[in-house]
């Protein structure tokens, strides 16, 4: 196994690393790779073709595999995610603030008050009701 891991490794990851655009991908498929080739033994005899376009074939599929699965469908990449610090356009959230707003002007007096109590200042039912002096069913 350290005769084709010397042989082959750097070439395999190469390989690997073409096929997937991801160093750490490309280093778990040569690994996946090489862990094959030792359950496989008995295909590494020259004899047999060559060991190479063995190993690349396999990795190749083990990439298709992946692709295929549902476990790669679900990754994303968190690359080019934005950072939480970063300038996000607000424009958004600024229009849905006016139009809620605007929403609460149009509420009765005591709906915008029961808003005010359990949304904008966070208390419960109880806690709003109590303050209102209403029972916790109208609130």
């Amino acid at each position: 196994m350290q005769q084709l891991h010397d042989e082959h490794a750097a070439a395999l990851w190469g390989f690997c690393l073409h096929l997937t655009s991801d160093p750490v991908r490309a280093e778990d498929v040569a690994q996946e790779t090489l862990l094959r080739a030792w359950q496989h033994y008995e295909v590494l005899d020259e004899s047999r073709g060559s060991v190479r376009s063995w190993l690349f074939t396999v990795a190749r599929n083990i990439v298709i595999d992946e692709w295929r699965s549902k476990r790669y469908q679900n990754e994303r990449s968190t690359d080019h995610l934005p950072e939480p610090g970063d300038p996000v356009d607000q424009t958004d959230t600024l229009l849905q603030s006016w139009v809620v707003a605007e929403a609460v002007t149009q509420l009765s007096p005591d709906h915008r008050a029961v808003l005010l109590e359990c949304y904008y200042r966070g208390r419960s039912v109880a806690e709003a009701a109590r303050r209102l002096g209403v029972p916790e069913g109208t609130v």
